[in-house]
């Protein structure tokens, strides 16, 4: 009986193993016969059947390059300031009655900002005044004191004690009433100084210290004044930008529009991108490049000046800044769609003179209004593929290429799309 129940149970597992193996086979025959398929029609295609026979090259935009002098633009991160920054405090002691100015509004130099208890200091100007006409009075007197001795003692009718003791009080007179008419002049600065006053024009701040509290000269700062016309836009060149740079206006490769300033100023033309994309109407100059490197940034600070007569721009703010001006003489330069990212690094597609795709590897050096600078890998005369990349992208391949003009193609910037791994590996290859 068992023997008979192990014989079944392996006749079992045998025709289960069976079944499996071929459902197995099945499936792998099934998943190959298209591809077989796929593949014998490829290879008929390929050995001149009619389905790929007839197709004629497809038709490309291509531009031919030209060296020409290209404007070239830097651009870099920067923070807007105030030209002049001051903070605004009480010279004396005080209760601050009022706060005259409504905050963050524009000012005038001498505009009065606050006011402060003027009382006590009326008092002192009015003490100070009184004690100023007893000295005058007793000046008055050692004056006619003198008068009246002086002829006396030129007749030797009084002694000489009595002439210099008159003498000596009209000078103790006159000193005295400097000093009094002084301390009255000091009580006036003082009652002055309870009107706080802006020491410059520009855009006020904050107050400080509400009305009703004590200001001290230890305690004294009530606001801030900003002059934001014309305004300041701080930024940072880096070691490498500023090394390259100087090289390409050492060898002549770039022209500034002016001459570079006694304060390392270059000169360039200065323009402003907003954080909401738009450019600032005005434009300014670069006027400052700092002789050492700063530590903190690891770049050269830099400043430039433009003209905000609006107050559009407020201190504190981000913003791109473009320096402008710069021309490349002789540059070759390409659309910017153009140019295709492969695995091997930037390279685009020349167009030989019969017609087909020859994959070129270049060196870009920043781009001017739509256009690489190349400063590697092309030359002038030659031909390069800028729109058709969907339908041409295989090097060696023959394409029927139609002109457009350099400029045309560089203000219209469609995307281009990005060439399929293999493609790109074989591009790679065929331009080694």
């Amino acid at each position: 009986m068992s023997k008979t129940f192990n014989h079944h149970q392996k006749s079992s597992q045998n025709s289960m193993a069976f079944s499996f193996k071929f459902n197995k086979l099945a499936m792998v025959l099934a998943l190959a016969l298209p591809i077989l398929g796929l593949t014998a029609c490829n290879k008929q295609g390929a050995s001149g059947a009619p389905a790929g026979a007839g197709m004629p090259p497809p038709e490309v935009n291509v531009v031919t390059l030209q060296g020409r002098d290209l404007p070239v633009d830097f651009e870099f991160v920067g923070q807007t300031a105030g030209i002049r920054e001051t903070e605004v405090r009480a010279r004396i002691s005080g209760i601050l009655e009022q706060r005259v100015y409504e905050e963050g509004a524009k000012v005038k130099a001498g505009q009065v900002l606050f006011q402060i208890d003027p009382g006590s200091y009326q008092t002192q100007l009015a003490s100070a005044e009184a004690a100023l006409g007893v000295s005058e009075a007793k000046l008055n007197q050692a004056k006619r004191e003198y008068a009246r001795l002086t002829p006396l003692a030129n007749e030797k009718a009084i002694s000489q004690r009595e002439y210099d003791d008159a003498k000596s009080a009209l000078e103790m007179a006159e000193a005295s009433y400097k000093q009094v008419r002084a301390q009255v002049n000091e009580a006036k600065l003082n009652l002055s100084y309870t009107k706080v006053v802006a020491p410059i024009s520009g855009v006020t701040g904050v107050a400080v210290k509400p009305n009703g509290s004590l200001v001290t000269p230890a305690d004294s700062l009530l606001t801030t004044i900003v002059q934001t016309d014309p305004i300041y836009v701080n930024f940072s060149v880096s070691e490498a930008d500023y090394l390259k740079l100087n090289a390409d206006l050492n060898n002549g490769k770039l022209h500034l529009p002016g001459k570079r300033a006694s304060n390392g100023g270059l000169d360039f033309n200065v323009k402003l991108k907003m954080a909401n994309g738009e450019v600032f109407p005005t434009a300014g100059k670069m006027n400052f490049l700092s002789e050492k490197v700063n530590t903190t940034t690891g770049g050269f600070d830099a400043r430039a000046q433009i003209a905000n007569p609006d107050g559009a721009l407020r201190p504190g703010q981000f913003v791109r800044v473009m320096l402008q001006g710069a021309t490349r003489q002789a540059a070759i330069a390409v659309p910017q769609r153009a140019v295709i990212d492969s695995p091997m690094g930037k390279m685009v597609f020349g167009v030989s003179p019969d017609n087909k795709l020859v994959p070129r590897p270049v060196e870009l050096d920043g781009w001017s209004r739509g256009e690489w600078i190349v400063t590697k890998g092309l030359q002038a005369g030659e031909r390069v593929l800028v729109d058709g990349f969907i339908k041409a992208h295989d090097p060696g391949m023959t394409v029927k290429p139609v002109a457009i003009d350099a400029k045309t193609a560089a203000s219209t910037t469609p995307a281009a799309p990005a060439v399929p791994a293999a493609s790109a590996s074989a591009s790679a290859k065929g331009a080694h």
